[in-house]
């Protein structure tokens, strides 16, 4: 087998050390090649060029969930083909690996190497869905090009979070639960639609779903991770079906203490509800508006403001080894 391996550098619960065992380890079962990215960018270049060669098999991705989104979004540069586009596995590196624990794979980056080495030997592999989301033709946001995601996105209050955490990291800061937690408040204290929301849901066939103050997209689930803790928005949701939402119309702060404690206890048999939350399942299409620009997020990277959000739900994307 001929492999790409893409490593992150900065992934931050892996040292040199380790990645060094773990490129050893998966080049004694087949033949790879191990490129370091360089720049914000570089690991989606590198799933493009794995796409386009005729002699790579496997991309393997060696750090958080956003480089799994860019050699994602790298691999399916031209459209999803599952049949013929390499597959991907993922050692995971990143603060919350959301994406690889929702398959099963193991947390650890080394416990997880051996895991992808048996599955290949046993020949094991899914083929799993994917998000799309796109600026919304006719509006302001029309010419921002689509972009995959591999578990979820959000618009409004919970993107705004990630900005927040960005800027902190970007700052010194090391992406840890309680940071996220600390961003969690400062943006509820500071967040100015809370109480008035800004956002429509416009399904076809349905009638829109106005007044959403929060908006959150999953393409499975778990939504995320609070340490070791799975947080279910949409427990329905599936890399088996298209698209879930949660919408919350009110972020008062009875609202928002009842939501977080639900979040908090969530189970894959139970989310969040209440007369204020909307809930939908496998959506296939469907368009977010917004009366004023909002944060916008997907896999955890914050994508700057935006108004309008057109997504699709794309079952049988792409080829994964678990």
């Amino acid at each position: 087998m001929r492999a790409l391996l893409v490593v992150n550098p900065a992934a931050t619960t892996t040292s040199a050390r380790t990645r060094d065992v773990l490129i050893h380890a998966l080049a004694s079962e087949m033949k790879i090649e191990a490129v370091t990215t360089e720049y914000r960018g570089h690991a989606r270049d590198l799933g493009r060029r794995a796409a386009d060669s005729d002699d790579v098999d496997l991309v393997v991705a060696l750090g958080g969930d956003g480089t799994v989104n860019e050699v994602v979004n790298g691999l399916l540069h031209n459209g999803p083909d599952p049949e013929n586009l390499p597959s991907l596995a993922v050692v995971p590196g990143g603060s919350t690996n959301v994406f690889a624990r929702a398959l099963g794979i193991p947390n650890d980056a080394v416990e997880a190497t051996g895991a992808i080495l048996d599955a290949l030997a046993d020949r094991s592999e899914r083929t799993v869905g994917l998000g799309l989301a796109a600026g919304t033709p006719g509006t302001a946001d029309e010419a921002v090009p689509g972009r995959w995601f591999t578990f979820c996105a959000g618009l409004g209050f919970d993107a705004g979070v990630i900005g927040r955490v960005e800027q902190k990291r970007e700052r010194g800061k090391r992406s840890t639960h309680a940071l996220y937690v600390r961003q969690v408040l400062r943006q509820f204290v500071e967040e100015p639609h809370r109480r008035d929301g800004q956002i429509t849901l416009d399904v076809p066939g349905r009638d829109p779903v106005t007044d959403l103050a929060l908006s959150i997209i999953c393409n499975t689930a778990p939504w995320t991770y609070l340490g070791n803790r799975p947080i279910y928005a949409s427990p329905k949701a599936s890399f088996d079906s298209a698209l879930d939402i949660l919408g919350l119309r009110r972020l008062s702060t009875p609202a928002m203490t009842r939501y977080a404690t639900q979040l908090l206890t969530s189970s894959p048999e139970k989310g969040p509800h209440g007369k204020h939350a909307v809930s939908m399942h496998d959506l296939t299409d469907f368009t977010l508006h917004s009366k004023a620009p909002l944060p916008f997020q997907m896999d955890g990277d914050h994508l700057g403001l935006r108004t309008s959000v057109t997504f699709t739900g794309v079952r049988r994307a792409l080829r994964v080894i678990v």
